[in-house]
């Protein structure tokens, strides 16, 4: 059985994205940040993150830059990109439609015998 904070595969990607188009973080931020609009159900480990991260600057949906953080340490700080926000929406849509169609069978009703 699954527990409550597996995330669905290839969900990260967009959680990520989502989470950036809140506006520019840095990594931990962006972890911490997940966690905290799911109430804790959602996280995601720095093993899981940081390549998800990396790879999300590779296909171009984000960019990173090396800034001072609040803390007064350096941190990269990612970004969305147009070519994200455009991915993000795309896949929003297709998660709508999957969830939607999850949900409904799982509230289908049990034939009476």
């Amino acid at each position: 059985m699954s527990k409550p904070n597996d995330l669905v595969q290839g969900t990260l990607d967009l959680l990520l994205l989502k989470i950036l188009a809140l506006g520019p973080m840095h990594g931990w931020a962006v972890g911490q940040r997940l966690k905290q609009i799911s109430s804790d159900v959602l996280s995601v480990s720095d093993g899981s993150l940081y390549p998800a991260l990396h790879k999300l600057e590779q296909e171009g949906w984000i960019t990173a830059e090396w800034k001072t953080s609040e803390l007064g340490r350096r941190a990269k700080y990612y970004s969305l990109t147009p070519l994200g926000r455009g991915h993000l929406e795309k896949e929003a849509a297709n998660w709508e439609r999957l969830s939607a169609s999850i949900t409904h069978v799982v509230r289908l009703k049990e034939a009476e015998a």
